[in-house]
This record gives structure tokens, sequence and C-alpha cells, in this order.
């Protein structure tokens, strides 16, 4: 862990997937409290049921992207509008495709109206402290 924070895992379907998280804070005391190491758990749940692909949508990579723009493309070919009217709704469609692959982006399971990151940020400023999800790694059986 650089800094503050903490490495959490969990194991869930009897051995059938398992995360590892590091989350980090800047202050030791932060790292130290029940209220963030009730976050940290409440992460690896979110992680093991959403699977997502990256935190950010800096982490997905350019193929996958190129990927399903084409597949959008191919669902709109027929329907007749303007080029430019395409692709503002391929840029809505891959917003939506983010919100489901990015782990900052994706609605928090135990409170679908917030982001991850919206839960970052209040849980931050309940703590009087900046959070940020470090790195994960998500592992399934048969995946």
């Amino acid at each position: 862990v650089e800094g503050s924070g903490v490495v959490a895992s969990y194991i869930h379907l009897g051995g059938k997937v398992g995360v590892l998280v590091e989350v980090n804070c800047a202050k030791d005391e932060t790292a130290a409290s029940d209220a963030f190491r009730e976050l940290v758990k409440d992460l690896t749940l979110h992680i093991a049921a959403a699977s997502p692909a990256g935190i950010g949508r800096d982490e997905i990579s350019d193929d996958l992207v190129e990927a399903e723009k084409d597949l959008f493309r191919k669902q709109m070919e027929d329907s007749g509008k303007p080029p430019e009217i395409l692709d503002k709704i391929i840029e809505g469609k891959l917003g939506k495709f983010y919100s489901t692959i990015c782990l900052l982006e994706q609605g928090f399971i135990k409170d679908p109206d917030n982001t991850i990151s919206d839960l970052l940020a209040s849980k931050g400023k309940e703590l009087d402290d900046e959070i940020s999800i470090r790195r994960f790694t998500r592992y399934g059986v048969g995946e």
C-alpha cells in the first residue's frame, strides 16, 4: 500500500469468486477507522457482484471500446439518421457501456442511485479525507 490505506480480500460463492482491492487515503487514522474498513468491505462485495473491467475509462482497452462502437454502428445502420446524429447516439450508448464496466461509474450495489465515485466522495467528506481506489483484481473460477 502506498501511503495510508488498506488491502482487503473477499471470497464469495464458496470460493468461486475472489477479490483483492487496495484503497488509499491520506491519513493513517482514516485507514484505521471502522467507517473506512466498512467502505472497503462494501467495495470488495461490489467488485465481486458487478465484475468491473477497470477502475476508470482509461483502463478500458481501445480495442474493446472500438468493438462496442462498431456494434452500436451496426445496430443503427438501417436507422436512416444522419451521421452526426448517429455519432451522438453512439457516444450516449458508449457512456452507458462505461457505466457498466468502469468501477467508478457503476451504480453502487447497495444504493444504485449513487455511483462508486459518489460513494468515495461522500465517505471522504464524512471522514474528512481523500479516498481513492488504487487497484483491484477480481478472480472467477472458469472466467
